[in-house]
């Protein structure tokens, strides 16, 4: 947020520095320090940001360091503190920021959904995967878990983590698509609507050109085509209008050199005959006293010419305004108490204008004070108001009006426009809000960035209807085929994981149920067979020892061949009966009871007279 501001105000960055040289006395780029130091902090927190994202997302907890810890803290109390200075003495800042959103709002509304577009990747791929994790569990859900689910429903609350991740993000992306319905923007009007460009006024000249309230920033103005001049008029202690912006001469002379004692004083308690020794330019040139960041580098003619000004009289810039047939508007500083002119110096000043023989209604007579008299003195003069209302500007008999941009766009201009009164907006530096007063029909600028706004000849960010429109539906058509797109695309990931975890689980239950099927029956055998004898063959006699231990031969077993005749029983022998096989549903079979089955397929079936010996349990280790 503080980024934000301070960038959208950058047409403020020089009254903010000279706020802070009244302050310390020092001249330097706060306003770009400021800047530098919220963009250095925001894109610390950013990446910082990031990276912990990125880390929950592996499923990794984040552990800061003290270090970062610490950092944090310091990025946290300068933005405090900065965005509690400007919410209790700068609030004008916040009408700039709003001003920007009626330029910036349609390109904000298309990187807004742009960048919602990207942000839909992860919440796609969350969204896909808490689905696939429901089904999942349905499918491996049984009857007992089922009711289990009844008390902890743990599908319901990942319907509820879905509809809480993809519900919001619809709902944003829906406002940003129907955003543009809301927008107001006067840069969005048909091409015949647009006004004329407005006349440039410049502010103490062409401070960016030449130093400020000097007859060579003055001349570099009407070179730049300026329709008018701005200026600010204090009286000398022997009655000489001159002209100065600040209440002491500490910034643009070298009173420190000279008379450094008076350094703070008023610059109406010297007489004229002292102002006019002293240098108004030398500061111009020095790197580190440079009013404006942006200033392009003076030629060595112009660095020559500059170092040699020095403060110019009011009747210096009328000879220059009559014969360049300009408009000129100042502010008059009133005298400090115990002046000679404390009470009467509008009519010093009305005096000194009649004298020049300008033109009358060239001059934009702004000072409110002992307005009847000078109505009656020069009655070309055109008088200037404040921002008032029309009924108020109708009853003194004022037609223009000079205001503050940040308070005239917010009251609006229908009323002003409709009463057919002349508006001329201060101090306007920034393409942007230069645009922005074309585009709303504002009739003049006071500018201090001539040089740049007098190149213009068309308002930037304007567009027409229908255009914006096309570009509306466009990106918005785009976006939704985006989406969709991206959803399909994990959607369809997630299933095939899904089918593939169904296919999977299907051949494992197979496999172990025709394991379990195919596990060789555990048989009673009948105690007239060989294997009631050797219950227990194996590889090692050691594996099976107790009371009784019935030991394999030591020699190879060879396997006894079907051409063996098996024993024919007698007629007096007793036919046993057939052993009856019950299956058992165990465990794999052991390596004992595969050695045991092998060895009883090779024997065939033998069939005794009687038993010679009865059937032994032997007892396993």
């Amino acid at each position: 947020m503080l980024l934000f501001l301070w960038i959208e105000t950058s047409n403020e960055y020089f009254n903010f520095d000279w706020v802070i040289f009244l302050g310390t006395g020092y001249w330097f780029y706060c306003s770009i320090f400021i800047l530098s130091l919220a963009g250095i902090l925001t894109a610390y927190s950013s990446l910082l940001l990031l990276l912990g994202l990125l880390l929950l997302w592996e499923g990794i907890e984040l552990y800061l360091h003290l270090c970062h810890k610490i950092l944090i803290l310091l990025v946290i109390l300068p933005c405090v503190i900065l965005m509690f200075i400007i919410c209790k003495f700068w609030k004008e800042r916040w009408l700039v920021a709003g001003l920007s959103l009626q330029i910036f709002a349609p390109y904000v509304h298309l990187v807004s959904i742009t960048v919602m577009v990207i942000l839909f990747w992860p919440v796609a791929i969350y969204v896909a995967r808490l689905e696939r994790e429901v089904r999942m569990r349905r499918y491996r859900m049984t009857h007992s878990e089922k009711k289990r689910l009844k008390k902890c429903n743990v599908i319901a609350r990942l319907r509820g983590l879905q509809v809480a991740v993809g519900l919001p993000f619809l709902l944003i992306l829906l406002s940003l698509c129907l955003m543009p319905l809301g927008i107001y923007s006067p840069c969005i009007q048909e091409k015949e609507n647009l006004g004329p460009k407005p006349t440039l006024f410049g502010h103490r000249g062409a401070p960016m050109l030449g130093p400020e309230n000097t007859m060579m920033s003055f001349e570099k103005a009407v070179e730049h085509g300026a329709h008018g001049l701005e200026t600010d008029v204090h009286l000398s202690y022997d009655h000489v209008p001159f002209l100065m912006h600040d209440f002491d001469l500490r910034r643009t002379t070298n009173i420190w050199e000279v008379q450094p004692e008076s350094a703070f004083k008023n610059p109406a308690t010297f007489r004229w005959d002292f102002l006019s020794t002293l240098n108004a330019g030398k500061w111009f040139v020095k790197p580190e006293l440079k009013p404006f960041y942006n200033m392009k580098p003076l030629s060595k003619a112009d660095k020559e010419r500059a170092r040699n000004q020095s403060i110019p009289t009011l009747a210096d810039l009328l000879t220059l305004a009559k014969k360049e047939r300009k408009f000129v508007i100042f502010d008059l500083r009133g005298p400090p108490p115990r002046h000679p002119l404390r009470h009467t110096f509008v009519r010093q000043v009305v005096s000194v204008i009649l004298a020049s023989k300008i033109e009358q209604h060239l001059i934009f007579w702004l000072p409110a004070h002992d307005r009847q008299y000078v109505r009656s003195m020069a009655p070309g003069f055109q008088h200037v108001g404040p921002l008032v209302s029309v009924k108020t500007l109708a009853k003194n008999n004022i037609s223009i009006i000079n205001v503050d941009y940040k308070k005239l766009f917010p009251n609006g201009l229908r009323d002003y426009k409709a009463a057919n009164i002349h508006i001329n907006v201060y101090t306007i530096n920034e393409p942007w809000l230069f645009s922005l007063a074309w585009c709303s029909r504002i009739n003049s600028v006071t500018t201090d960035n001539i040089g740049l706004l007098s190149q213009l000849n068309h308002p930037h960010f304007f567009m027409t209807p229908k255009f914006y429109m096309f570009i509306w539906l466009l990106v918005d058509i785009i976006s939704v085929l985006f989406i969709v797109a991206i959803f399909c695309f994990h959607w369809r990931r997630e299933t095939k994981k899904e089918k593939l975890f169904e296919t999977s689980s299907t051949l494992t239950d197979t496999q172990s149920r025709l394991h379990i099927a195919m596990k060789p029956a555990r048989v009673v055998e009948s105690p007239w067979t060989l294997a009631a004898l050797y219950p227990a063959l194996s590889k090692s006699g050691k594996e099976h020892q107790g009371r009784f231990n019935f030991a394999a031969p030591s020699k190879k077993l060879v396997p006894i061949k079907n051409a063996v005749t098996p024993l024919k029983p007698g007629k007096h022998d007793i036919q046993p009966p057939m052993p009856t096989t019950v299956f058992e549903l165990t465990q794999a079979p052991s390596r004992q009871a595969k050695s045991k089955a092998t060895f009883q397929a090779t024997l065939p079936t033998l069939k005794v007279d009687k038993p010679t010996m009865p059937s032994v349990e032997v007892p396993y280790p």
